[in-house]
This record gives C-alpha cells, sequence and structure tokens, in this order.
C-alpha cells in the first residue's frame, strides 16, 4: 500500500434486509456492490450520483456507523472492520463526519461550548481549561467569534451551525472528515462560505476530506479527485479535470451535460427512465436499462474496471 494511500476500499459490500408490507416477507436493499477506492493522504475526494446510489450508506460503512457484509477497509494499513475495542476508538477519534441538515446534527438542548467540549470530555483527560482553550480555538478557526458559546443551536443561521457542526468535527484534531452533503440544506448565498471554510481546511492544515455531493459545481471547484457512483458501484474514477475534460461512462457524461455552464457545447445526453431499485438490480451491467449506447452483452455481461488513474467501468472501453 502506497505510503500516501490514507484509506483503501476492497470490493465492499453493504446491504440492508426490510419487510415487503402488509404482504409479507423480506427485501433485500444492495446498497453497495463491490466497490474498491483508494483516498490518499491530504486530498478531497468527491464522490456523486443520484439519490439512492449508495454515497451516504458507503460513507457510513467507513466510519461504521453502518454494518458491512463483506469487504475490507484498510486506514493507515490497518482493517478498521478487525480492530478490537481500544483501537476501534483511536479511530473513531481520528475520523469524523459532517452530516448534511445542520438544524438535526446539534443537540437543540445543549450550549454551544457544551456540544464542543464533550468529545475531549469523553476521549481526554485534559483539564476543563486545557479544554475551553480547545474549544476557543477551534471556534475561531471556523470563523464564529468566542461570544456564541454561551447560545443555544436555534439561535444560529444554518450556515453558522454548520461551522459549529465542523467545529465539533475538529475537537480532536482528525486527519479524515466525510462531508456528507454539507452545503445542500444552506442558502445559495452561504454554501460559499463553508465550501471555503472546507478548502482551507484541507489546504492549511492537510486534513482529507471525502465529499458526498450532487452539486457539479462544488466537485469541480473543491474536489481534486471524483468517483461516480452508480446503483452501488463506481462507475468512473480519475482526477477532477480529467473527468470533466474526456468523460468517459455513459453515466457521467449524462451527470456533467445536465449541470449548468458545464460542457455547454456538448450534445446532452439524456438517460431514459429511473433508477432501477437497489432491491432489484438489473443484470448484467447495471446501467444498461437507461444506457443510450446499449449493446446486447450489456444486458448478461459484468464490465469490469478499466485504466490507470483514470478508471472505468463500460464495455465501450475494451
Amino acid at each position: 500500500m502506497p505510503d500516501k494511500t490514507l484509506i483503501k476500499i476492497s470490493n465492499l459490500y453493504v446491504e440492508y434486509h426490510t419487510n415487503k408490507g402488509i404482504l409479507g416477507g423480506k427485501s433485500t436493499i444492495h446498497a453497495v456492490n463491490g466497490v474498491s477506492l483508494d483516498i490518499y493522504k491530504g486530498e478531497i475526494l468527491a464522490i456523486a450520483g443520484e439519490s439512492g446510489c449508495g454515497k451516504s450508506t458507503l460513507a457510513k460503512a467507513l466510519t461504521q456507523l453502518e454494518p458491512v457484509k463483506s469487504g475490507e477497509i484498510f486506514f493507515n494499513g490497518q482493517n478498521i472492520l478487525t480492530l478490537d475495542k481500544k483501537k476501534s476508538k483511536k479511530f473513531h477519534q481520528t475520523v469524523q463526519m459532517v452530516f448534511q441538515n445542520p438544524y438535526t446534527s446539534l443537540n437543540p438542548k445543549m450550549k454551544i461550548c457544551d456540544i464542543l467540549k464533550e468529545p475531549l470530555e469523553i476521549n481526554t483527560d485534559y483539564t476543563p481549561e486545557k479544554i475551553y482553550g480547545i474549544v476557543k480555538k477551534k471556534i475561531s478557526l471556523v470563523g464564529l467569534d468566542e461570544s456564541c458559546l454561551e447560545l443555544y443551536p436555534h439561535e444560529f443561521s444554518g450556515g453558522q451551525r454548520q461551522r459549529i457542526a465542523i467545529a465539533r468535527a475538529l475537537m480532536l484534531e482528525p486527519d479524515f472528515i466525510i462531508a456528507d452533503e454539507p452545503v445542500s440544506a444552506l442558502d445559495v448565498s452561504i454554501q460559499a462560505q463553508i465550501i471555503n471554510l472546507i478548502k482551507e481546511l484541507n489546504e492549511k492544515y492537510g486534513i482529507t476530506f471525502l465529499l458526498i455531493t450532487h452539486d457539479i459545481s462544488v466537485i469541480k471547484y473543491l474536489a481534486d479527485r471524483v468517483a461516480i457512483m452508480y446503483l452501488g458501484e463506481i462507475a468512473e474514477s480519475g482526477k477532477t479535470e480529467d473527468i470533466f475534460a474526456t468523460p468517459l461512462h455513459p453515466y457521467t457524461k449524462a451527470l456533467l451535460s445536465s449541470a449548468p455552464d458545464i460542457n455547454k457545447t456538448d450534445k446532452k445526453v439524456v438517460l431514459k427512465g429511473d433508477l432501477p431499485s437497489p432491491a432489484d438490480l438489473p443484470d448484467g451491467c447495471k446501467f444498461h436499462t437507461r444506457c443510450p449506447y446499449v449493446m446486447e452483452k450489456c444486458k448478461t455481461c459484468i464490465p469490469h474496471e478499466r485504466g490507470g488513474s483514470h478508471k472505468v467501468r463500460c464495455f465501450l472501453y475494451e
């Protein structure tokens, strides 16, 4: 494993089992299907795709918030799925998550100071004075004044709450932060503030980010690399500039052509139908039911990932 690899995901599967309703029986939701992906130290890796493609499930599996059916997740060379209790606690200090909705991710009954102190009180033996000093430093780092520490979450705007959530994620000096749609619940006027804060934390402090988003413009501005996800699989991955300049997979082309001001001179790729249910995956290539370039073998055979730094899973590139 190269030194620059922080996280190595290998053949990961995550499934949910649900009731079918009044008819009885069970159904299996195939949320993540054989994902293999590397995340490098100090980069911002974006994962993009439609709602229901498995982006958030993959993120939660990386933080052990969702159980894994099979596969491996290595963090700094250690398989986090086999860690003992002590090592698992250390891992959770090193990896943090910023959730999508800043209105529900903060306890409304706690003051901001108490919300930020909590991770340090649980995970360290620091004195109250040292903890409060760290709290003041982190709240300042995300661009908020020390006076906000005695207020409650409901007294802040959405953008301010998201800054507080980021400050909480920073309390234990993490190496890796997962930002799950961090600006989608915010007004457009303040989205740029949070985006620039993430960029600053990455560039100035070397924090590695996994950015989960469906916003193509955010990806283009923030991400070093992109992985395009469809029905629990990585359809295409590579450097951001390569993905935007020469998208290979028909699904990637459709995503980019649907975004304003991107590839405006290119012919738009129009997808037919809706995203199939992850409880009833198509045979063969998962994308063949919507692909404008579908071939007969796409309906029965599964394409393998091909390429070097720019990878694609499609029969068009055999």
